[in-house]
């Protein structure tokens, strides 16, 4: 499918479903799709995202789905999430989203005026600055200490999503996307423009797979497949990841990591490998089917022991040792953010002070 018609098969479930919503603001395209020509090949690997804006968000997000062959993931957001100019450009995850976003409704044209003030300041060494502050608090949050009661894919997820969080804070100062699935392939780009490669391998060598081979990599996939065929069809209640555990999100969550590791990302695929299989774990988890003696548990304790965090001893050490890595992934990225900026950065900051004392009077 080439990425226009992925766009136009959006565009006609916004125009079919998503107004019908009651109190729908708006609706908008974010992430990759919106950085590709329409007569691009769309990798099968992608899905589209959707962000519908609504007075009161459903509970639950809609998830990932096939609509006119595309594949869609539709996640609901309050108005107040984007108030203000000042909020979306301090949000790490917003602002690289609302500046390049493909808006394909706008009621009250709230999305194209906050889009002209976003774009516009988005490189501000202000807005850089609270993004990559707002991005360490996140990875601080993760990788606090979890309470002994909590299941074994509980403290996986938080050490792996607060110890990656390394990578986003440099995408963030790189003015990059600050993309989930694919985060360690992207800081691998940016490191290499920079000429940083080193210090991409401390970030591997800090997630645990700097040593991985293609083959170990693959063996482990393995394991996740056969997880995710088992848990993909077992009762999920109203888990916010069921959609990503399904034959829609297959794609994405199996063949997208596949793909990687052809390619000889390897090391880069492991980090949704993780965050798949421990999903798998909370669905047998939910299921009763939690620390068993079956094979999924087995392979899902080879591939932590793989990655060095095989026992609670491991686990502390290692959210201890990412703890004490944040202060100089902080200084990385005031060195890369500078690099990527330099100047125009400080100008825009000039620009945006004029522009405010000329508001205020």
């Amino acid at each position: 499918m080439l990425v226009g018609e992925a766009k136009l098969a959006a565009e006609e479930w916004v125009q079919r479903e998503g107004t019908s919503l009651p109190g729908m603001v708006g609706a908008f395209l974010a992430g990759s799709v919106t950085t590709m020509a329409d007569a691009a090949c769309l990798p099968a690997s992608s899905d589209v995202d959707i962000t519908v804006v609504v007075e009161k968000p459903p509970g639950r997000k809609l998830g990932k789905f096939r609509y006119r062959g595309a594949l869609l993931e539709v996640t609901y957001e309050a108005p107040d999430r984007f108030g203000s100019a000042e909020t979306v450009l301090g949000d790490p995850h917003l602002a690289g989203g609302v500046q390049a976003m493909h808006i394909m409704a706008d009621a009250t044209g709230m999305l194209e005026r906050l889009q002209k003030t976003v774009a516009r300041e988005y490189a501000c060494v202000r807005w850089v600055r609270q993004r990559l502050q707002t991005a360490l608090a996140t990875a601080e949050t993760r990788l606090q200490p979890q309470g002994s009661a909590a299941p074994l894919h509980d403290r996986v997820t938080a050490w792996l999503f607060g110890t990656s969080m390394t990578a986003l804070i440099l995408l963030v100062a790189g003015l990059r996307a600050p993309t989930v699935r694919r985060r360690y392939v992207e800081v691998r780009k940016l490191l290499a423009e920079q000429g940083r490669k080193a210090y991409y391998e401390e970030l591997l060598e800090l997630l645990g797979c700097a040593e991985w081979t293609r083959r170990q990599a693959a063996t482990h996939m393995d394991a996740v497949e056969r997880a995710f065929d088992c848990a993909k069809s077992l009762p999920k209640g109203e888990y916010a990841f069921a959609a990503d555990i399904s034959d829609a999100g297959r794609p994405v969550a199996i063949e997208g990591s596949r793909a990687l590791i052809g390619q000889g990302s390897h090391r880069e695929a492991v980090f949704w490998m993780v965050a798949t299989y421990s999903r798998c774990r909370w669905i047998f988890d939910y299921n009763g089917r939690g620390e068993s003696e079956d094979r999924h548990w087995q392979d899902y304790l080879s591939m932590l022991n793989d990655l060095g965090v095989g026992s609670r001893a491991d686990f502390e050490a290692r959210r201890r040792q990412a703890l004490a890595f944040l202060p100089g992934v902080m200084e990385m990225a005031e060195a890369v953010r500078v690099q990527e900026t330099g100047e125009r950065g400080e100008e825009l900051d000039k620009r945006f002070d004029a522009s405010f004392r000329f508001a205020e009077r």
